[in-house]
């Protein structure tokens, strides 16, 4: 007797129940495929490290240039050893401002910053730099508010393409009551890969699409232009097979001639 060849519909079944039960053969890779891959494992892993380690050194070494002169020479280790200790003007740098939130904390501080203010505000220019300056480190650094609330969707910039934002606060005052639209949104639209450029939108409340993930796995996909997916995404419910699809699939790869394993019950016979 002749064997019938498998065909194409039945290789692709076959293949599939192996993976789904679990069998199937690692994909074999040529050499350069094989050193392609370790490079670009080797470059994953190198890269962050060795950006983080260049921007730490770069930072410390930004306050050494700087402050390191102005500290005295009693405190500067420099004096008393042979080589160069780095991150000295960055300590000097926390110190002086802690002391001065410290100083400006009590009544005769705040007489001096409020002095200090009104020198500023009497500048043509100057005045409107320090305002604006004021008003950023204020609102960047206040401990009472979150930046972000949470992160949506809109259809940005028209019907049917969506754009991440980040949801500043309920809009209130003069927009929403000369709009006309009572429940409205403040929200960032960020660029990419820079997320700290973008526009100031205010977008109907019934608009915005809020999503599960945090601002800081919104602020991931931003950067990498949507290469690095939020965790939720990837513990998310990945459409799968149930077990009575998965059997199906496997009995209907089963190649001819494949006994029956041992365990599968003999249909009864009928008398």
């Amino acid at each position: 007797m002749n064997k019938k060849k498998p065909n194409k519909q039945n290789q692709s079944d076959r293949k599939l129940a192996s993976i789904i039960q679990g069998d199937a053969k690692p994909v074999k890779m040529g050499v350069f495929a094989r050193l392609r891959a370790y490079f670009l494992t080797g470059l994953v892993v190198a890269a962050p490290i060795s950006i983080t380690i260049y921007l730490t050194w770069w930072f410390v070494s930004f306050f050494d240039v700087w402050l390191k002169p102005l500290v005295p020479a009693l405190y500067n280790p420099d004096t008393y050893l042979p080589f160069s200790v780095p991150g000295v003007g960055l300590v000097f740098a926390l110190i002086a401002l802690t002391f001065l939130g410290a100083l400006t904390a009590n009544l005769f501080g705040r007489t001096i910053v409020a002095y200090g203010e009104q020198m500023f505000n009497r500048m043509p220019v100057v005045r409107n730099v320090y305002r604006a300056l004021k008003q950023i480190f204020e609102t960047a650094l206040s401990q009472s508010n979150s930046s972000f609330q949470d992160v949506g969707l809109i259809e940005y910039p028209r019907k049917g393409l969506f754009a991440i934002v980040f949801v500043s606060t309920e809009t209130t005052g003069e927009i929403p009551e000369k709009s006309g639209i009572p429940e409205m949104l403040s929200v960032f639209l960020p660029t990419t890969p820079n997320p700290t450029s973008g526009y100031l939108l205010f977008v109907p409340k019934r608009d915005v699409l809020l999503l599960d993930m945090s601002v800081e796995e919104g602020a991931k996909l931003v950067i990498s232009a949507g290469l690095v997916s939020p965790k939720d995404a990837e513990e998310a419910d990945v459409p799968t097979l149930a077990p009575e699809a998965a059997t199906q699939i496997a009995k209907k790869a089963r190649p001819a001639g494949t006994r029956t394993s041992p365990n599968q019950k003999k249909p009864e016979k009928v008398n």
